[in-house]
Formats: structure tokens, sequence, C-alpha cells
């Protein structure tokens, strides 16, 4: 291409290189250095005047000093007289702080963009950012490529009976991104969610978020006897409609023989209360002498609900009503999650301190709270923190697309849900970013273990591996493939080393993306879904 100059930045040089071998052109001499005190130094060593210049730089290991390199750069070339100036990067840094999570927090996101803005470029071609909003955050044009295509173009290549999986999201939070590439595909999709179980949650606490401080009032007997005779029985009260309307059909009937009958008010049946007669049901509530020392009403008809059972009811064939069974019911499954892994139902739980006075059972004793989800759901909701004034709870830090922290804490447990059928199927778990280890392996295990799937492939965009998390999801069990793209540098002895992990090319989307930005032409057809 004539009057394009493409700059690669320090941070993933191999991907520059891809992109400029299939545009044709080789990457433009800059150089980069730093001083001994570690500030960036950037020199331009070609023309760039009345040029179309492309800086490709993406996130790395070392985000800061990348994303400061590439700010010095977009303003060394717009002194340079560049006709304009497109930053390519594959992952935005600061993409995951896109909002505040806590009072005091920072939105780093928008902070990256203004300072882009203010350095002076002029359009933005990214992949795949964490929140799609976050292009709003820009004054300038941002092209916001997805790698979905890629992906399941590779699906269809690569995996064996790919029309019979099933897409899962591993938190709530990227259920939208699931969902899209489950339509693109024509497949069913499930969803794992993880809540943590509050075991350690005092009576005392409960009790307080319900609004009581744990003591029983005892009931006074005036008030008891009161409310038992205030109280309507339905089945007076089901006479009483009916001989209302008996009533009414008589007035009718007869409203053309005598005008008075028909401006009277209508008189409800007497009825007996304690021995003494009521013109109306309303006569309950206000008679105060009519107590005594006879026993609740409740007590001597017996149960309510046998009383207003309708006699229609009693000829329901059994047989017919013991048929139908919610088969969706049958997709959903729960288990237990100790440090980050599944464990049997069986397993002990946390050790709790006898000085919290918490629910834990004693030795010995059958945890019956396990095994009901009653229970389990009153103690979640009981021993939920308050919300917080601005809005969401004090522990809502962590968000749906951030590992908690208590994956690896051995005093904590968690429940986690899978919903979907994945028996004797393939699992295709997806996010956007593969960071930490923890969810990935709990969503891998739970599909496999809970759900009896036969093979899993976490598929992601970005590869990020912090720490020690390729090695752990290399040594699961229950993870088949690790597929990602090289949007983040991964070094390529890790790769070898790394028989999972299988990385798919973006030069040949990001080029394409260039080439139609140069040439004026429209990008749509790069968001859509080819057949083979």
């Amino acid at each position: 291409m004539r009057r394009v100059k493409i700059f690669a930045g320090s941070s993933h040089p191999a991907l520059a290189e891809a992109i400029c071998e299939r545009l044709g052109t080789q990457p433009a001499k800059c150089e980069l250095k730093k001083f001994a005190n570690g500030e960036t130094s950037v020199s331009i060593g070609t023309s760039i005047r009345d040029q179309d210049v492309f800086i490709v730089q993406s996130g790395s290991p070392k985000t800061n000093d990348s994303l400061m390199e590439l700010l010095i750069m977009i303003n060394a070339c717009k002194g340079g007289s560049a006709k304009s100036i497109t930053a390519v990067l594959p992952y935005f840094p600061y993409s995951r702080q896109s909002k505040k999570k806590s009072v005091r927090g920072a939105i780093t996101g928008r902070m990256v963009a203004n300072l882009l803005t203010i350095a002076g470029v002029d359009h933005i071609i990214t992949l795949d950012l964490h929140a799609s909003q976050m292009q709003g955050f820009f004054g300038k044009p941002v092209d916001n490529l997805f790698a979905e295509p890629l992906i399941a173009k590779w699906i269809r290549h690569n995996v064996l009976k790919w029309r019979e999986a099933v897409v899962v999201s591993k938190n709530p939070g990227g259920t939208k991104r699931v969902t899209s590439l489950a339509d693109a595909l024509k497949l069913n999709f499930g969803i794992v969610t993880t809540e943590k179980r509050r075991w350690n949650v005092s009576q005392s606490a409960m009790l307080e978020n319900l609004g009581t401080d744990g003591v029983v009032e005892e009931e006074d007997p005036l008030e008891a006897e009161l409310d038992a005779e205030t109280a309507i029985d339905p089945l007076e009260a089901v006479q009483d409609t009916s001989s209302r309307k008996r009533r009414s059909r008589q007035n009718k009937s007869s409203s053309n023989g005598t005008s008075n009958t028909s401006s009277q008010p209508t008189s409800y049946p007497n009825t007996q209360l304690n021995g003494q007669l009521t013109s109306s049901p309303l006569a309950r509530s206000s008679r105060l002498d009519s107590l005594s020392d006879s026993p609740p009403r409740s007590s001597l008809h017996g149960p309510t609900r046998a009383q207003t059972a309708p006699s229609s009811f009693k000829n329901i064939d059994r047989d017919s009503a013991d048929e139908y069974t919610d088969e969706r019911a049958r997709d959903v499954i729960i288990g237990r999650l100790r440090q980050g892994h599944i464990v049997d139902d069986d397993y002990p739980s946390p050790t709790m301190s006898a000085m919290s006075g918490s629910l834990a059972t004693l030795p010995g004793e059958k945890d019956d709270s396990i095994s009901d989800p009653m229970m389990a759901s009153f103690t979640s909701v009981a021993s939920a923190p308050p919300e917080h004034a601005l809005g969401g709870s004090c522990d809502a830090g962590a968000s749906s697309d951030e590992e908690d922290e208590n994956y690896l804490d051995p005093d904590h447990e968690q429940t986690i849900t899978l919903v979907g059928n994945v028996k004797d199927k393939t699992v295709f778990i997806m996010d956007d970013i593969i960071d930490k280890y923890g969810s990935w392996i709990a969503a891998a295990e739970t599909v496999v273990k809970k759900g009896g799937a036969k093979k899993v492939y976490c598929i992601a965009t970005h590869g990020l591996f912090g720490n020690d998390c390729l090695a752990q999801m290399e040594n699961c069990e229950c993870i088949d493939y690790i597929v990602v793209t090289n949007s983040f540098p991964i070094p390529p002895e890790t790769a070898k080393a790394t028989k999972k992990l299988v990385i798919l090319e973006l030069s040949t989307l990001l080029s394409e993306a260039i080439r139609r930005n140069h040439y004026g032409e429209s990008i749509s057809q790069l968001f859509m879904h080819y057949p083979d």
C-alpha cells in the first residue's frame, strides 16, 4: 500500500511483523529505548508527512511501559505531520476497569481513552473490548472487532461432532458472548454460576438481618382470641357469597313489581359468632363482647385448605397428574466447591468457631442443611450483608468477570450450579479473557464430574495467563484444549511446552481492517460469519 506507514511497538513485535507481511510491506523505522531511570524515548526514523500512520501496540505483561510508549509514539507522529494516526490495540489495556467497583474507585479505562485522545490519535482499532460500552469513552472513532467468526471457523474445522456440542458460560457476565457464539453455530448453551456458601454465619447475624433480635414474644391471650374471632372462615365466606348472589337475582326478578325493594340496602345473612348473631362479617372485627374462653376458631375447624377445596378436585385422576414431570429441572445440577475444586456431597464442611454461634453441625451429626435447598437458600438470603447506600452490597467488589479470592481459601465453601444438559457432549467454555485459572478449572470440573461431559474446550480471545495460570490449566484433567488468539504476547517457549494450548492467528483480521481503513472501505464484512 502506498502512503502508509506501520510502526511496531515493543509489546508484540511478532504480530506487527505478521500484519506487515500480509500487507506486503515492512515495519517503518522507529527507535525505541529507555534511559537509565526508566524513561521511554521514541525517535521516528522515516518521513511520515501526509501519510496514514498505524501503530501496532497491544497490552503486555509490562502494561504501563507499553501504554506510555504508545502515547509517546502517537505524539511523535503527530509532531511529524502525519495525515492520520490509528492505534491498533488487539488487547486494550485497563479494559476491565471500565466502571467504578467501589465508592472511591477509579474508571481507569476512561482515563486511558482520554490519554490517547489528548496524545493525538485519530482512530482506534481494537478487539473484543471487555465492555463494548467503552467505545463511548472515546471522542474518536473506534472499531471494536470480534474474534467470534475466527473462533467459529476453527471449531467447524477442528472439532469432531461440533454440531452436538454445548457452549457454556463460566459466569453470568459472559452469557451475552456465549449466546452469540451459540447462535452463530446453532448450538445449545448453558451457564455455570458460583455462590458463596455462608457456613460461618452466626444465628444472631441472620436474625439481625431479618429484623429481629431472636427473642420470641409471648402472644397476649386477649389478642390471640380477638384475632381468632375476627378471622373470617373461607367456607362461610363462600356460603355468604352464594347467598348474596341468590338474593340479588330475586331482587332483580321482583324489581318491576315493587320499587321499595330495590332501594333497600343489601342485607347479609345472619351468622353465629360464639353463640351470638351478627348481621355482617364486618361485625366480627368490631364486637369486643364476643370474646369468650372458647378455643380459637382455627383449632375447631381444622386446616383451612381442607375446607376450601372444591368438590370437583376430588375426582382428579392422580395417575395422570403423577405423569407430569418438568424435564428442564433435570438440567440443573448443584455441586460443592472447595478451594476451587468439586468435592463430594459428603465432604466435611469447614470447621466453625464455637464462639461465633454458627449453624455448623457437631461431629457425628448429619448435616441436613447441605441437602436441603430451602434451608441453603434461607441461610444465603438471611446472612447476606446489608446493601450499600450507593447501591450494591458491601462485598460487591468482585464482579462476575473477576476471580474470587475465596477460591483458594480453605475456610470458605461455594455452591456451583450448572444449568444445561451437557451429558456425553463436547463443551465449549467461553469468555473474553483467561487471566486466572480458578473459575475455568471449577467450571471444567463441574461439567465433567457433575454434568458428564466428554471433552472440554476453554476458549477465550485474550490469553493473559497471569502467574501459573497456564500451568494449572495444563495439569487439569478435565480440560482438553485451551484456545486463545495471539492478541496478547505469549512467549514461544511457553507455547511449545503447553500441549493443550492452541493459538489462533489474528494477523489476517487486523491486516484487512488496516487495508479497509486506509482505502475508506466498510469493515462490516469483518463481523460476519461465512459458511465454509
